[in-house]
């Protein structure tokens, strides 16, 4: 497996809350890599880490490496601008930009320099495919991107996210305010992204967790437990400690 990324002795600090301690993580390209523990066990933290959106945490402290494609991403000198445009992230709550839904990926699109609106036509059309939402809006590209469902709209920040050509895409509990159809609809989309590119989730539940995962980490208090293949981790779990969590007897 190509690494994507390598967390080298990483530790994340909080003014005097050690977030993440001491971790050491490789994430392979290609691939969903699923993050899980209890509340408070560091997986948006981590998240955030990936593509330096700590940086706007106050007080905040990094030590170790985060190695992407072989390059320190906290290095000095480090384009932090374009690293989000290789990274991207899609949040627990959709938050679609008060325009139509057409604009609230060409907006993005034209901030990055694409202007030319045929190029920008068709990587509306190809990011809503890839986020499984083209047959639902496609007549109503002009419409109020309030007008959609939660569903719709959190595949809609999904396709904004996409259509800068990311290479990983991280996700904060995507799904936790979706109902079942669109949990299933934004699941199937993942599992045809990780063709081009990273997949890196926290998801909102232990079932998910087991459905998505190729790779898996269990974080407990900021502590990494163990990491490896998801079918793995799910059936013969190496620490007591993922066991008890995986079969409910704590989180």
């Amino acid at each position: 497996m190509t690494p994507k990324y390598e967390l080298r002795d990483l530790t994340f600090s909080y003014s005097d809350h050690v977030a993440l301690r001491d971790i050491n993580l490789t994430i392979p390209a290609n691939q969903i890599f699923t993050v899980f523990g209890p509340a408070g066990s560091g997986k948006s933290t981590l998240l955030r880490i990936l593509n330096r959106l700590v940086d706007l945490a106050e007080e905040g402290r990094l030590e170790g490496e985060v190695v992407l494609d072989g390059h320190n991403i906290y290095a000095p000198g480090t384009d932090v601008i374009a690293l989000r445009r290789r990274v991207g992230i899609v949040f627990s709550t959709p938050l679609p930009l008060p325009m139509s839904v057409r604009e609230n990926i060409t907006y993005g699109l034209t901030l990055a320099g694409i202007k030319d609106w045929r190029v920008q036509e068709e990587l509306v059309e190809v990011s809503l495919r890839q986020a499984a939402l083209w047959d639902e809006v496609q007549d109503r590209l002009d419409d109020p991107a309030a007008s959609l469902s939660g569903g719709q709209a959190q595949r809609l920040c999904l396709a904004r996210t996409l259509a800068l050509r990311p290479e990983v895409i991280l996700l904060d509990e995507p799904t936790s305010a979706l109902d079942p159809i669109s949990t299933l609809k934004v699941e199937q989309a993942l599992q045809e992204l990780k063709q081009n590119l990273t997949v890196v989730i926290a998801p909102h539940s232990i079932q998910q967790t087991a459905r998505l995962a190729d790779q898996a980490a269990f974080l407990l208090m900021g502590e990494l437990v163990e990491s490896g293949p998801g079918h793995l981790l799910f059936t013969s779990p190496k620490d007591r400690r993922t066991e008890d969590y995986i079969t409910g007897r704590f989180g």
